[in-house]
């Protein structure tokens, strides 16, 4: 990763909320509490997966991956966003700002993929149901999470280091919540295409890529479940990834909404209020449809509860 040694001294302000002034400790209570419940709902469920033998299958070791990564991926934003709050200071240097974005940006890949080979095990579990357990074996599943997470460290590194290589005035005031790639590009001095470039290049692979192999993937399984004949059948197998293809939707409609649609038709506060959603709600609603909407969860949460009155 190429460094601009010149931008040592360069410091960032996070503007935060701070326009919205008689709200500031409302909104500390308000992200302190998503930040908590966050962590503690992925928590419960990655131990509801791990105490559970109904749980032992491959879609829930990936939920319990996708549990995990939610966790990390509140943690690299929502922290530093209290921190603001409590000190009235969201001064950071370059290089925190550097890591920050780094982060960000692999675990939102790793989410794009992790998702992918959720769809993929939902694919194979309908569509290829005598050969799930040959083709979804131990091996591969280990070998497509941890695949999930390099391939997301790995994807942060052409959009993160075209920032690096930027130039930027010693004091940067950025009007967000966080180190956010499209907000650096705009403090950056001179001509910095090269970051826009690494933007598209990211999103066409990571994002696009991602989005339709989903598509596919669920193409097939629609296909496969109109074709069961008893409307008990096609409901059962369509269940299996309800849970999915729900937190899959309210992923990708979020985020095309922020980042697809014209700049123009998009104010500063609607497109915080979009990242807030899209990086913190879906984080905390992924535990709640999970473990609501399937019956293993509910199971597994039952055998613990009497465990532990017992």
């Amino acid at each position: 990763m190429l460094l601009n040694h010149q931008n040592d001294t360069v410091e960032f302000f996070i503007v935060g909320f701070s326009d919205i002034p008689n709200g500031q400790f409302p909104l500390f209570l308000f992200f302190l509490l998503v930040y908590i419940l966050t962590v503690l709902g992925n928590l419960m469920l990655i131990v509801l997966i791990s105490s559970g033998s109904l749980l032992n299958t491959p879609m829930y070791f990936f939920l319990c991956n996708l549990s995990s990564l939610d966790i990390v991926y509140t943690s690299v934003t929502c922290p530093k966003l209290i921190h603001i709050f409590v000190t009235n200071n969201g001064i950071m240097s370059f290089s925190q700002c550097i890591v920050q974005l780094f982060f960000f940006n692999a675990f939102w890949n790793t989410e794009y993929f992790l998702l992918t080979v959720m769809a993929y095990d939902r694919y194979v579990a309908i569509c290829k149901p005598l050969h799930y357990t040959m083709i979804m074996n131990w091996r591969l599943c280990i070998f497509a999470a941890a695949g999930t997470w390099i391939g997301g460290m790995l994807g942060s590194i052409i959009p993160t280091g075209s920032t690096t290589m930027a130039t930027y005035r010693a004091f940067n005031k950025l009007n967000h919540f966080f180190c956010d790639i499209k907000v650096m590009e705009k403090v950056a001095i001179g001509n910095v295409f090269y970051i826009s470039y690494a933007i598209r290049f990211h999103g066409v692979l990571c994002v696009t890529t991602s989005f339709i192999f989903i598509i596919v993937s669920y193409c097939y399984i629609i296909t496969t479940v109109l074709k069961i004949r008893s409307r008990e059948g096609k409901y059962k197998a369509f269940s299996t990834c309800a849970s999915h293809l729900s937190m899959v939707s309210m992923f990708y409609i979020l985020l095309f909404d922020l980042y697809f649609r014209p700049k123009s038709t998009v104010s500063l506060s609607e497109g915080k209020v979009l990242t807030v959603l899209y990086v913190y709600f879906i984080p905390l609603l992924n535990p709640v449809v999970y473990s609501f909407r399937n019956r293993e969860v509910k199971e597994a949460c039952r055998k613990i509860i009497k465990i532990t009155v017992h």
